[in-house]
């Protein structure tokens, strides 16, 4: 990751530095465990909270085969994006599209990678917004009865607000205490809802049939249930920038100190995901609420504080996905547009990014459903396959070996959640805006 006030290369090729060049630059500096929480940051959302709904859909068996599945097929393509990293001697892939350019050549590898990514990191971005504003305005609600209440387009807006003035921390490294912060709240308000749950015990006559809705209406809701799911396991898209900032020689590789602390990472992801879709489900059955944190109603200050706990995380959250992209607008605009680096590069392309989010998620405020049919095309190839293909692609393990087993299940199980899901967002869109009302 390259400082957005240092000097960059005008046809943005692949960082092809050499080790002894970068190690001057002041951004590689992280340590093992600045990408645990930046990764806990990325991956562990607010949407963990909708997993014990997508158990619902898919039941006790399916729901948790998918949910390990999914935590082993990304744990595995993770590790293998860390190691392609620094796959050829001496270079340093430190963005997705710079390893997407080396895989499938500098003509198909952009449009391969970077459409995918985007659609990640600024989806990303545009629900933190609208789940930022949401969560905030239920935290004033509760701590402020007697408040007047604003609609919830405003608290979207103030939640935005606060991105103008983060979004000019310069890097990764700048951003480590605000994702620092948001790595604790998400295991935090994931921790307050399933102990939550349990102290709550079984609500009267649950059940944990699946709804009976019609055969056809069935499927839609299981197949976004996958995207869901998919969505939970989305740092990927910012894994190679992450890696990028630790310091890396060829006596100590910086996959060594970043498969640690992606370890860790995941250690904390299973201790989130796990419990919360599990006993969430346990706890209300088929009738559990989109959100596990409504259903426990009391005590109030436990929700407002969940809530309150949920914004933290998403601001740092925001930042982690917006970082790549600052850099790719910073990029842009010096090639394009002639600008030179420095402090007004980056007030007018991070503060029209945070603008733009900020738009959209205030117009669409129900952008969930967007992204799960984008997410289709962006969170599954990122996380599940696109890793493997590009594995088989560059080190050609042999031909039915395990490893190559291993990559082409990922592939098809990757393509079937990336149609599914794509299909079920669909489906979904066209419900919710039949019925909705701009700006309310």
């Amino acid at each position: 990751m390259v400082s957005a006030s240092s000097p960059l290369p005008k046809d943005l090729v692949p960082s092809e530095n050499k080790w002894s060049a970068e190690e001057q630059n002041a951004s590689r500096r992280a340590k093992w465990w600045y990408s645990t929480f930046h990764t806990v940051t990325a991956m562990i959302g607010a949407g963990v909270l909708s997993l014990p709904l997508a158990m619902a859909y898919l039941g006790w068996g399916p729901g948790i085969m998918v949910l390990v599945i999914s935590w082993c097929m990304t744990l595995n393509t993770l590790w293998q994006m860390i190691q392609l990293h620094e796959c050829v001697p001496g270079t340093r892939f430190d963005r997705y599209i710079d390893l997407g350019r080396h895989a499938f050549g500098p003509k198909f590898g952009p449009w391969i990678v970077l459409p995918q990514q985007l659609i990640v990191q600024v989806g990303c971005d545009i629900v933190y917004m609208v789940t930022g504003g949401k969560c905030l305005k239920q935290f004033m609600e509760m701590a402020c009865t007697n408040c007047t209440q604003l609609r919830q387009s405003y608290w979207i807006l103030i939640f935005g607000g606060v991105h103008f003035f983060l979004s000019q921390l310069p890097n990764f490294n700048s951003v480590a205490g605000v994702s620092l912060a948001a790595a604790v709240m998400s295991l935090s308000y994931s921790t307050i809802a399933w102990v939550g749950c349990l102290s709550k015990g079984r609500i009267d006559n649950v059940s944990y049939a699946y709804k009976r809705t019609s055969p056809a209406d069935n499927m839609f809701r299981i197949f976004n249930a996958l995207g869901q799911i998919s969505f939970a396991f989305a740092g990927h898209a910012v894994a190679l920038e992450i890696q990028a900032t630790i310091p890396s020689t060829p006596e100590k590789p910086s996959k060594v100190p970043m498969w640690k602390g992606v370890i860790g990472a995941y250690f904390i992801n299973a201790i989130c995901y796990f419990p919360v879709a599990l006993i969430g489900y346990w706890a209300f059955g088929r009738d559990v609420d989109d959100n596990v944190l409504m259903g426990l109603r009391r005590p109030e200050w436990l929700i407002a504080s969940a809530n309150l706990m949920v914004v933290v995380h998403v601001i740092g959250s925001y930042q982690v996905y917006a970082m790549p992209v600052f850099d790719l607008l910073e990029r842009m605009m010096m090639k394009r547009l002639n600008f030179p680096p420095g402090i007004l590069l980056r007030l007018i392309a991070r503060s029209a990014y945070v603008a733009f989010t900020l738009v959209v998620g205030v117009t669409f405020p129900f952008f969930g459903d967007l992204l799960g049919f984008f997410g289709g095309f962006g969170f599954a190839p990122t996380s599940y396959f696109l890793p493997s293909i590009m594995w088989l692609i560059i080190m050609k393990p042999k031909r039915f070996s395990t490893k190559w087993f291993v990559n082409w299940a990922s592939i098809f199980v990757g393509v079937f959640i990336m149609v599914a899901s794509t299909i079920g967002g669909l489906r979904n869109i066209i419900t919710d805006a039949s019925t909705y009302s701009f700006y309310t």
